[in-house]
């Protein structure tokens, strides 16, 4: 038997190539699924201690939930902030992948909480706050939208720029946005020219 080929491993679906014709965008070593998830750990475990220190400092007790709105009304600015910043450096580069997994997904993820919004939400209720908890949903997700929208257009225009243009940068690294190479030009009936 012949020697077997090695195939080579499968594109990183995160980048696509510039054309069909020209060079591939695909980086040279992007961070391995096991690296990415270290970093998303070491951030996660930073950003969890740093929402504990919040939620001590303004304990839920009865009424509003202070700390868990705080964390993540912050959390969606500063999110916003961060993706803004690093769109408008331009395309998504192994370095700043891994950024954006350790301080987006990592630090930034473990610092908002959705599941204590829930049950905080819930015990309002239960508690007899009923207008209370309507008010904090609405406050929450109404505010955290805009703290978000807000930061994306500051991070975006503090950013300085690499030259290349600003593309959509995904916090959870989903080839969504990636940016994609212009369709080639047809003529007026639809052929390719």
């Amino acid at each position: 038997m012949g020697a077997r080929q090695r195939l080579a491993p499968p594109a990183d679906p995160g980048f696509a190539p510039l054309s069909r014709t020209g060079p591939s965008a695909l980086p040279a070593a992007a961070p391995s699924r096991k690296g990415g998830s270290l970093l998303v750990l070491a951030g996660g475990t930073a950003g969890t201690l740093a929402r504990y220190g919040v939620e001590q400092s303004l304990p839920a007790g009865e009424g509003m939930p202070w700390g868990t709105l705080t964390v993540n009304l912050t959390g969606a600015l500063v999110l916003g902030l961060f993706l803004g910043a690093m769109a408008a450096r331009g395309a998504e580069t192994p370095a700043r992948r891994a950024t954006r997994l350790a301080l987006g997904t990592g630090v930034l993820g473990g610092y908002t909480t959705y599941s204590t919004f829930a049950v905080e939400t819930d015990r309002l209720v239960r508690d007899g706050w009923p207008a209370l908890a309507l008010a904090y949903v609405v406050v929450s997700l109404v505010a955290g939208v805009v703290a978000a929208l807000v930061g994306l257009r500051l991070g975006g225009r503090t950013a300085p720029t690499s030259g290349g243009s600003a593309a959509p940068v995904d916090p959870d690294g989903d080839s969504t946005a990636t940016p994609r190479a212009a369709p080639e030009p047809t003529s007026d009936d639809g052929r390719d020219r």
